[in-house]
């Protein structure tokens, strides 16, 4: 296996390979700079926890493990640029698998065009954010292969490409956090799986285990002083994939259970104009629309008066009003006093009429101007969610909460930011500043906020700005992005004990992201992951021929406690997510597993790691892992 990336996603997936799945890893890492003498400010604070925490990452998953042979550690190589020669000496031509996890796009694509020419029968996996792109780019790297190697067949060629992003991957879990009874969702392409937390009626019962029991939550979630709820928790902490059993012995203990499985198709843009109606009320203000309605009545009532005295058709009346009030009808010489009169009064209405038209197509103007502009929060606003940082994650995010219409602010310190064109486009309001300034988070009227994500890269930014709306409103729900896991372990348990009353959360984008590229290198379509308080829980389609574990079982049969199980059958033979796939729900426990089936599993990393290992994999001639 093959890793090449520049951030923390690498090394930790790296690790994955390597821990979990007892694979043989060469990570391909940038050659380091020499370091810019510079005074230290904020910046170079957080670039140098930056490099600690990448370095303790290093030192965590380059180490060998206990009683694990020296030929299975990692081998790390440093390079500047990754080309042909560097892809050769890392063993691309014998490799079974490549991960491309650089944060830029443009890079992963040539490495990945120079990988699938160097070795047709290679396993991709690029990290790329432009969704459209990977698509585009996952059909063109498998007809290269197909066309590299026409001899064999294509069920049988083990070479395969997965376009993953892990901004995807985390912004489910993040936006969920942030809204109070929205259910875990994973998305990818078109299949949505939803996970909601049931908490039991009361202390000495069993919670609901809806559709299906994913996991048991902590007994100490609720108990500030209680354990983090990761894997070191022991019987304490929580426990994925349980069986009936399991979940009858532990009473009082909230559960994660899965709600719906169903297919979620592309959706429209819902028209912001409407498809009947001019939005007469987003153009004009109150105050100008009810002067338009006095002049109106105006007219009306100068009209009925001249129909009423001259006896005239009441359109013609209608007619000779509109002159006078144009100043375009003949003076009422000679005629009767009334008629002249109400031509006076149709004049005067008319000059009443052209500052109301000049300030309509003023306000008019102003509002299509300010329709390509950003928004500020409005004064009244409440009960909405502090979205900090508009970069990818938090573009993903703002997406995902507008999509179920959860009110959001956002505040960015880079006005050219990757999400502020998208902020504009649905008319969020947002605020540009440096969040650990002041005035900035009372701007986005934090203290008015039902939610506040923290988003941005930087870890010092995202605890300065969490800490200071605590103290705002210390009740209020919190989430962190921070790069290294244990640390956000450490966040996340001071946190919860200083306010035990508020729900805090801290996650990580690459201890989300990992599990998810660490199984597609190893050949399996993951479809997402959902966080199981300090653990992670995997999503993933799998072909059940040749695989003894799952074919020729019947559903309960093939459902193993703590490692996998069995959640939904597959239908068509299009990728999930793509036109002409399908997912068949509640399988009957009796269903037998036939081998041109393939059905979606909940795993543990290990649960996938065992199911990978058990199945044969198309030989490589001399692959090294």
């Amino acid at each position: 296996m093959i890793v090449c990336g520049d951030d923390v996603l690498a090394h930790r997936l790296a690790g994955e390979l390597h821990d979990v799945y007892g694979e043989r890893v060469t990570l391909l890492v940038p050659t380091p700079r020499e370091p810019e003498r510079q005074a230290p400010g904020r910046q170079g604070i957080a670039q140098a926890l930056f490099g600690r925490v990448t370095a303790a990452v290093t030192r965590s998953t380059v180490g060998e493990q206990r009683g694990a042979a020296p030929a299975r550690s990692i081998r790390v190589v440093e390079t500047a640029e990754v080309d042909d020669t560097v892809l050769l000496d890392a063993g691309v031509e014998q490799a079974a698998a490549l991960a491309l996890v650089h944060d830029d796009d443009e890079t992963n694509i040539r490495a990945a065009l120079a990988a699938r020419r160097l070795n047709p029968r290679l396993r991709l996996v690029i990290r790329l954010y432009n969704r459209k792109l990977g698509q585009h780019l996952e059909a063109l790297l498998d007809q290269a292969a197909a066309v590299a190697e026409p001899c064999l067949d294509p069920k049988l060629l083990d070479a395969t490409t997965t376009v993953l992003s892990d901004a995807d991957t985390a912004a489910p879990a993040l936006a969920a956090t942030a809204v109070a009874g929205t259910s875990k969702v994973v998305q990818a392409g078109g299949l949505l799986l939803h996970a909601v937390e049931r908490p039991p009626s009361t202390d000495g019962e069993v919670a609901d285990p809806g559709l299906c029991t994913l996991a048991l939550l902590s007994a100490t979630t609720n108990d500030p002083a209680g354990c983090e709820g990761s894997e070191r928790s022991g019987d304490e902490g929580p426990r994925l994939l349980p069986d009936d059993r399991a979940v009858a012995a532990a009473p009082g203990r909230g559960t994660v259970a899965l709600e719906a499985i169903s297919y979620a198709g592309p959706t429209l843009s819902p028209n912001r104009f409407g498809a009947s109606a001019l939005p007469v009320a987003s153009l004009f203000s109150r105050r100008l629309r009810w002067s338009l309605a006095g002049v109106a009545a105006a007219v009306g009532g100068i009209a009925l008066a001249t129909w009423l005295t001259t006896g005239d058709h009441p359109l013609h009346a209608a007619y000779l009003t509109l002159l006078d009030i144009f100043a375009i009808g003949e003076p009422a010489v000679g005629e009767a006093t009334s008629r002249q009169v109400l031509q006076i009064l149709a004049g005067f209405v008319g000059l009443l009429l052209l500052p109301v038209l000049v300030a309509a197509l003023l306000e008019a103007l102003g509002t299509f101007r300010t329709a390509t502009s950003l928004r500020r929060p409005p004064r009244t606003l409440s009960g909405h969610v502090v979205l900090l940082g508009l970069g990818k994650v938090g573009t993903r995010v703002l997406a995902r909460l507008r999509r179920l219409n959860i009110p959001v602010v956002c505040v960015e310190s880079d006005p050219e930011a990757r999400g502020i064109a998208l902020a504009r486009r649905l008319r969020v309001p947002t605020v540009i500043g440096d969040v650990t300034e002041e005035g900035v988070l009372e701007t986005a009227r934090v203290h008015r906020a039902h939610a506040l994500l923290a988003l941005t890269s930087i870890d010092i930014t995202n605890l300065e700005a969490a800490l200071y709306a605590r103290s705002v409103k210390p009740d209020l729900r919190v989430a962190l992005r921070l790069y290294d896991d244990d640390f956000a372990t450490a966040v996340y348990r001071t946190l919860r004990t200083a306010h035990p009353q508020a729900l805090t959360r801290s996650r990580s984008v690459s201890h989300l992201a990992a599990p998810a590229f660490a199984g597609a290198m190893m050949g399996r379509q993951i479809l997402g992951a959902i966080p199981v308080e300090r653990r992670v829980l995997l999503f993933a389609a799998v072909e059940v021929a040749d695989n003894p574990l799952l074919e020729d079982r019947t559903v309960a049969e093939a459902f193993r406690p703590g490692a996998w199980r069995v959640i939904a059958l597959a239908t068509g033979s299009a990728p999930l997510g793509r036109p002409g796939a399908g997912l068949l729900w509640q399988l009957h426990p009796g269903r037998m597993l036939a081998p041109g089936d393939r059905v979606v599993i909940a795993a543990t990393r290990r649960g996938l790691a065992e199911l990978l290992g058990r199945r044969p994999r198309q030989p490589v001639p001399g692959a090294v892992g």
